[in-house]
């Protein structure tokens, strides 16, 4: 707690408040956006599995394009395509209680705002690294993650209270509308702030070396199986169980909360066990949580196939922390500091590119084939990436 609080960790400078401000108030409007989102395409825009996976598709794309446009337009400093990822972010915000709720229209207006933050991803560690004290970036960078953390719990906590209020009509739109304004105002704080940092060079190019081949699988089979779960984990308890609102809202905030608290937890594990074994076991763990979120309901009643599901997807979200321990399996890889950022964005993009085809194609398999098969095939694809992992040598001691 000290740390978070640690006042020295940012120059006295007028920017950093406002980058905090904006910072914060941008994951209040992402946590009332994503807290009603699943729903609304549901209940209200009729999109069914597969209309859902074609979504998350598109809002899973700017994760690609946007490594082009940094390397389209990298004679611009981070700032600015910070204040552009905000203006971005507002714009795709606007559009979704102003058009008309197709699914059409509704997907154009979450990729727009898919675009704008994932082009303020990059530029927000390169800010708070700006702004940070000598010898304390990585506590700037704490704080800048914490900033956004807050708000996007504040944000899932206000729907849950909001619509548990509201037994009828509830206002998706309202709430939209808010989240706009929220943006809007992130989006005047950020003009605030001063400077020209450099973005950095490593998000504008891929990296592809041989030494890194099994890092780039373990990305591909990762990114596979996490995409099942962020596009069809909600949708689950919303079609099959019935999930209202505040419940999709809740079962967030209570992920994020476990995720603050278990994150150091599975760091030190990792500096423990070493990062091969976490690799191994966390994906074997995860074989379970997809059974049971899969065949909960053959199982047992349906309001307790429900509540075993909601368990279980707050175990993948810490389940996912894991993941870190593929970030030292590439340090432990390189040569330098530069190498290692390179190839982690590279690792990311080969992310994007299978989450997309996997969220293409997972309502569809749903629909078609039943959910059963849906979760046995994230499982698989968890043992593949255990299988993988334990070929993994180590070139240090745990």
């Amino acid at each position: 707690m000290n740390t978070i609080l640690d006042r020295n960790a940012f120059r006295k400078e007028r920017g950093v408040k406002l980058f905090l401000l904006s910072v914060l108030i941008t994951g209040l409007s992402s946590g009332l956006y994503n807290g009603v989102l699943n729903n609304f395409l549901s209940e209200v825009v009729g999109m069914d599995e597969p209309a859902r996976g074609v979504t998350e598709f598109f809002r899973e794309l700017p994760g690609i394009m946007v490594v082009f446009i940094l390397a389209a337009f990298y004679m611009l400093s981070a700032e600015t395509m910070y204040k552009a990822g905000a203006v971005i972010m507002l714009a795709g915000m606007t559009m979704m209680p102003s058009l008309p709720t197709t699914q059409v229209w509704m997907t154009l207006a979450i990729c727009v705002y898919s675009l704008g933050e994932h082009i303020q991803m990059g530029m927000k560690s390169t800010i708070a690294l700006k702004y940070a004290s000598p010898g304390k970036g990585g506590i700037a960078l704490g704080i800048q993650n914490a900033s956004g953390q807050i708000g996007t719990l504040i944000g899932y906590l206000t729907v849950v209270v909001a619509f548990s209020l509201l037994a009828k009509d509830q206002p998706y739109a309202l709430f939209f509308v808010l989240a706009a304004v929220l943006a809007g105002l992130s989006a005047a704080f950020s003009f605030g702030i001063s400077g020209k940092s450099q973005t950095d060079s490593t998000k504008r190019r891929f990296y592809f070396h041989k030494k890194y081949i099994k890092y780039y699988m373990l990305e591909v089979f990762y990114g596979a199986r996490k995409q099942v779960f962020i596009t069809f984990g909600p949708y689950v308890l919303i079609r099959l169980y019935g999930a209202s609102t505040p419940t999709i809202s809740l079962l967030f905030a209570l992920s994020a909360i476990a995720c603050f608290f278990a994150s150091p937890i599975t760091g030190r594990i990792i500096d423990k066990l070493g990062y091969k074994i976490v690799m191994v076991v966390d994906t074997l763990l995860l074989v379970v949580v997809c059974f049971f979120y899969g065949f909960s309901h053959h199982i047992f009643p349906m309001h307790i196939a429900f509540i075993v599901c909601c368990v279980n997807y707050v175990l993948d979200a810490i389940i996912s922390l894991a993941s870190m321990a593929s970030n030292l399996y590439v340090q432990d890889l390189s040569d330098n500091n530069d190498e290692v950022k390179a190839t982690l964005t590279t690792g990311v993009s080969i992310n994007h590119v299978i989450t997309i085809f996997i969220a293409l194609f997972g309502g569809w398999i749903w629909q078609a084939l039943g959910i059963e098969l849906l979760f046995i095939i994230s499982a698989i694809l968890g043992l593949l990436n255990s299988a993988y992992a334990a070929t993994i040598k180590t070139k240090k001691v745990a």
